[in-house]
């Protein structure tokens, strides 16, 4: 296989203490070299950034304050990030806040994650993930969102002047479908997120005998944790939460790092979750799951459930005890795998004409 003449930076929130962050990343960066690119990530730091991110690690609840004894659990999940980001193939470091640092490249990607959200607590109205500082090479996003930043609200004529000057652009849900439209004039492509686009680049496991169900995420509401807890009892299968603390599961794994983490979802039998990448690492192991999305995280889950046909996972208070039963017991529907199919192919497409 050729390598490019050039590397291809890959511009996203690659060091947030946050699996799917992670894997989204990491998955981009090696598909993309299985591809053919000299794909490495842009390192990107800020010293505000950091201290931002371990202050949402060590306090992921927050204004609720950790649990001392729960601490060093957190301290180690967060060090076991940093030193998996360390061994991505990366940049050297540069400056987030100065566009004049940026490495050469013959290409960046911008993208995936909410790499466009206004209301991001620390990287909204970040100049870089709008490719200021991007000198003399193809300026392209795969699978951006701007989060819970709502197309009903808009982005300025300054914001959407920066979005016209990507020679092409891609989007993961139809709410940045609608804003980069506004601003473009016409409607990127829908693609996957890169762990769904590469998810032969995600560790494969089996179940070990061992039956658990794993919850992932934090506030989660008390209605879905009471009916997880009766689903619990019904099933004889115990609740596993990674990476988070929340009371009502049987045994917890706050420390577990990312590769753990794909490790227990590729081994568990059901998967309960709030957060937008449990949806998606359920979807990439066939896993039977179901979502009830956080406030901050509705306008991504809402969307990959209407892209792939999945809109049935999504749980409500009016959720039936039968309808759990079915949910996390039975396999996905045959059409989410096939809409799956349809937008890898037109994923490849997206990248294979973008990056020539």
């Amino acid at each position: 296989m050729n390598e490019s003449p050039a590397p291809v930076g890959v511009l996203t929130f690659h060091r947030s203490v946050n699996y799917g962050s992670y894997w989204q990343a990491r998955c981009l960066v090696e598909g993309l070299r299985a591809m053919g690119h000299d794909a490495r990530l842009l390192d990107h730091h800020s010293d505000a950034v950091v201290r931002a991110e371990w202050r949402c690690a060590l306090q992921p609840s927050a204004p609720l304050r950790t649990a001392a004894a729960d601490l060093p659990a957190y301290k180690a999940k967060a060090r076991r990030f940093v030193s998996a980001v360390d061994a991505l193939p990366r940049s050297p470091t540069f400056a987030l806040d100065d566009a004049t640092t940026v490495p050469d490249v013959r290409a960046v990607v911008v993208g995936s994650d909410e790499v466009w959200n206004f209301r991001h607590p620390w990287y909204a109205g970040k100049p870089l993930f709008f490719g200021d500082g991007v000198r003399d090479a193809r300026l392209l996003s795969y699978a951006a969102s701007f989060g819970n930043h709502d197309a009903a609200d808009g982005i300025s004529d300054d914001w959407a002047a920066r979005l016209r000057r990507f020679s092409a652009v891609s989007v993961r849900d139809a709410n940045a479908q609608l804003l980069v439209q506004r601003a473009r004039g016409t409607a990127p492509p829908l693609v996957l997120d890169p762990v769904l686009q590469f998810a032969d680049h995600v560790p494969q496991g089996e179940a070990d005998g061992d039956r658990y169900a794993l919850v992932y995420g934090h506030g989660l509401p008390d209605w879905l944790a009471a009916a997880m807890r009766r689903w619990s009892a019904r099933a004889g299968i115990r609740l596993h939460s990674i990476g988070y603390r929340n009371d009502w599961a049987d045994t917890h794994e706050i420390d577990a790092g990312p590769a753990a983490f794909a490790e227990r979802v590729a081994g568990a039998s059901a998967l309960v979750t709030n957060f937008f990448h449990g949806c998606v690492f359920a979807l990439v192991h066939g896993t039977p799951f179901v979502t009830a999305p956080s406030p901050y995280r509705f306008n991504k889950v809402r969307d990959l459930a209407v892209a792939l046909d999945a809109r049935r996972h999504v749980v409500t208070p009016a959720t039936a005890a039968a309808e759990y039963d079915v949910l996390l017991a039975a396999p996905h529907d045959p059409a989410i795998g096939a809409r799956i199919a349809e937008l890898r192919a037109g994923s490849t497409r997206f990248l294979a004409d973008a990056l020539g």
